[in-house]
């Protein structure tokens, strides 16, 4: 267990929580961090590039919950020289995701700080949850997107490189059209953020399975965290529906394997918390 999962494992009373935010009665409750020198560079974003990560890193969360996000509460600390061209550009990031998702800003916190750390919580509505814990044995385990080319760019702006525009590092892919339409078929979902491995370890502590892996993948692909894509469970009947859906919205899927009951899986990754 590393810190964050004992922290969480010390404060935890409810059944609410452990999923990518917390379902009651309706509403989806959710909260991230984006903060400086911990999650980003100021040299390798613009600021409104900042604002819009900030931004889809949250919804991502929701998304993976099947929820569509209604309100935000925003609070962000700045840096006392921040710039009001800087603050612009800030706004404007923030206020074209809230039109993009059709979701309403209503509030939050600003404080004066030594760099800049962004909190944001949403508050979503759904009729379907989906949950991390209802995986069942035999169900096909699967992924949108490829993966990979997170930590790839990571590591060429370590080394003072450039990285595309479109990387997946500075706007993560956000799928929503696919789950809306796969939401029915799916049976469990979170994304990756933390990597494939380590979500695959997750999935498997949380509902006391194991995986017969369809393919290898090597550790570039599997380590490589912030990738934001959705990594889920469908009965297998339903792989062809999900297939189907994929093409429909131009959303490439990975099919990672067949979960199997009481086994254990353990992610090869280095620990990337605290």
């Amino acid at each position: 267990m590393n810190k964050e999962e004992l922290f969480i494992s010390l404060i935890s009373s409810s059944k609410l929580q452990g999923d990518d935010g917390a379902f009651i009665n309706g509403y989806v409750y959710s909260k991230d961090a984006f903060f400086e020198n911990i999650h980003f560079k100021k040299e390798w974003l613009t600021y409104k590039q900042i604002a819009i990560k900030a931004s889809l890193v949250n919804l991502s969360d929701v998304i993976a919950m099947n929820a569509s996000p209604k309100y935000c509460l925003l609070s962000i600390a700045m840096p006392k020289n921040i710039s009001s061209f800087q603050i612009k550009e800030l706004t404007d990031g923030f206020l074209e995701c809230a039109k993009k998702y059709n979701y309403e800003i209503i509030g939050g916190d600003t404080i004066a700080n030594n760099k800049l750390d962004i909190t944001m919580t949403f508050i979503s509505t759904t009729k379907k949850p989906i949950f991390r814990n209802n995986i069942k044995n035999n169900e096909i385990i699967c992924f949108t997107g490829n993966l990979g080319e997170s930590q790839k760019d990571l590591k060429k702006l370590f080394r003072n490189k450039k990285i595309k525009k479109t990387s997946k590092f500075i706007t993560p892919k956000i799928r929503t059209k696919f789950m809306k339409k796969a939401s029915r078929y799916i049976t469990s979902a979170l994304d990756i953020s933390d990597g494939l491995f380590k979500e695959l370890e997750r999935l498997s502590n949380l509902n006391n399975i194991g995986y017969k892996f369809f393919k290898k993948f090597h550790k570039n692909i599997g380590c490589s965290g912030e990738e934001y894509e959705l990594l889920f469970s469908i009965n297998k009947k339903n792989l062809r529906y999900i297939k189907s859906i994929a093409k429909l919205t131009k959303t490439p899927i990975t099919i990672v394997g067949i979960t199997q009951k009481n086994k254990k899986y353990k992610s090869i990754c280095k620990e990337n918390h605290f």
